[in-house]
């Protein structure tokens, strides 16, 4: 499996292990499963372990099967990703902890568990990198944001980057910052998905049929997402070209104001750090 650098040198990556193959473990596989290269993946149940059956290159161990089956997964392995909750995650490296080839790269996607926390269940001096990833990955559309752990190289934290980078954009940030970025990006998706939900819900609330009512919202989103992603301007002079004076789109806008938008994003934001930071004093 390639990636290629900003300097266009092609990076050879190691065997990957993606112990717990869930909804963001699966997105990351489904994503760097198309650049070919060896990947193992360890799922709860022998039927999520044959969704992968048939894809070259990756091997799938169900722990119902095989109680061992993340240590299997982890042995010669020189990237490891723990795909497991929080709640999950310090009992899964120590699991693993004996398994691990000699500089093995640990990425943990758990959101508020610390590296020093993973870092305590391992070996002294394994690489431990933090990984924000966002489900989009499955589609080669991620922004994940990376931290580095206290024993990461920038070698090993290039590969993790590169890694990364064949499921989408990649932000590294100090270990600092990783949890705010959790909030909007990682959490971000579901924010979206939630905003078409209700969109969706108020287009039939005005008559429209509900087929109707998924193709203009769905389109609308994806369209407006690709004008801001083509366009040398921010979002705020793309609203104000939308929004004429004394009309429908500022009466809109007017409403949401009123009703405490901005302000909702911002708790909303605030309570999902919040949690991280729960869950990360859980394990520390």
């Amino acid at each position: 499996m390639s990636a290629s650098p900003t300097d266009g040198r092609p990076v050879d990556l190691p065997v990957i292990a993606i112990l717990g193959a869930g909804s963001m473990g699966g997105a990351i596989a489904r994503g760097v499963s198309a650049g070919g290269g060896e990947l193992r993946l360890t799922t709860r149940s022998s039927a999520r372990s044959a969704e992968w059956h048939g894809i070259v290159g990756v091997t799938a161990l169900a722990l119902t099967d095989d109680p061992d089956a993340n240590r299997t997964a982890a042995v010669g392995a020189g990237i490891v990703l723990l795909g497991v909750k929080p709640v999950g995650i310090g009992e899964l490296a120590e699991e693993i902890a004996g398994s691990l080839a000699p500089g093995a790269i640990v990425v943990s996607v758990a959101a508020g568990v610390s590296t020093a926390a993973i870092e305590r269940r391992l070996p002294a001096g394994t690489a431990v990198v933090r990984a924000m990833p966002n489900t989009p990955a499955a589609i080669g559309l991620g922004v994940t944001g990376l931290s580095a752990g206290s024993s990461v190289s920038d070698e090993q934290l290039d590969l993790v980057r590169h890694l990364f980078e064949q499921v989408g954009t990649v932000v590294v940030v100090p270990e600092s910052q990783i949890d705010a970025l959790s909030t909007i990006s990682g959490s971000g998706p579901a924010y979206v998905f939630y905003l078409v939900e209700q969109l969706e819900a108020a287009a039939v609330a005005r008559g429209l049929d509900p087929a109707d009512a998924a193709a203009l919202t769905r389109g609308t989103f994806a369209g407006a997402m690709a004008l801001l992603a083509q366009s040398d301007v921010p979002p705020s002079e793309l609203r104000r070209r939308v929004t004429s004076p004394n009309g429908t789109t500022e009466r809109a806008i007017a409403v949401f104001d009123e009703r405490g938008l901005p302000d909702a994003f911002d708790a909303a934001t605030a309570a999902a750090l919040a949690r991280a930071q729960e869950l990360g004093a859980q394990l520390s």
